[in-house]
């Protein structure tokens, strides 16, 4: 009888042995799958952590930490490749786009030589007013004061940037802000 006890509980120590290990299993097998459902979720986090904390250090005027915060994220998401290739795409689309700008700069400069072309009169016409002398905005040949003082280029730039106009009555230049009183009260051809 004591022998068949003996059994009865190492048979039933190893059943519940064999529970446990199962349940350890389980167990296991779960913490796993959750770890790995966790990982990428964490990843995520801590990838948009570090693009925050990137956007922050650009409004407070640190581009250099910022740039470090986005290569740790790229670091972190595709290892040291993706910094490489992401780096390498950065300085295309840079270069690309200053080759762009410089085209629109050329051609707006363009745009702006023509208007001060336009703005000059063919002939000026003397007026009543004028002494003879050159006035404010315009000498005889209708050029602006600035071009007259070898200054052509403050007109291209102003015109250019959209911050000022060339008016085409008297040649000047003229910030637009300002557009409507100057053809009020400072326009010399009105």
């Amino acid at each position: 009888m004591e022998n068949e006890n003996r059994e009865n509980v190492v048979g039933t120590s190893a059943a519940a042995m064999d529970e446990s290990s199962g349940m350890e299993m389980d167990t296991q097998t779960m913490a796993t799958q959750t770890t790995a459902v966790l990982e990428p979720l964490n990843r995520v986090e801590e990838l948009r952590g570090l693009l925050t904390l990137a956007r922050q250090l650009i409004n407070q005027g640190k581009p250099s930490l910022a740039l470090q915060a986005v290569i740790m994220a790229m670091r972190t998401d595709g290892g040291e490749d993706a910094v490489f290739q992401n780096l390498h795409r950065a300085r295309e689309l840079y270069r690309n786009k200053v080759q762009a700008n410089s085209a629109a700069d050329e051609l707006a400069s363009l745009f702006a030589e023509c208007a001060i072309a336009e703005a000059q009169p063919l002939k000026p016409k003397p007026s009543p007013s004028d002494s003879g002398g050159p006035s404010a905005t315009s000498d005889l040949q209708g050029s602006s004061i600035l071009a007259k003082t070898g200054r052509e280029q403050i007109m291209l730039d102003a015109c250019a940037d959209g911050s000022s106009f060339i008016c085409l009555q008297c040649g000047g230049l003229v910030s637009k802000h300002r557009r409507d009183e100057h053809f009020a009260y400072w326009c010399c051809k009105i």
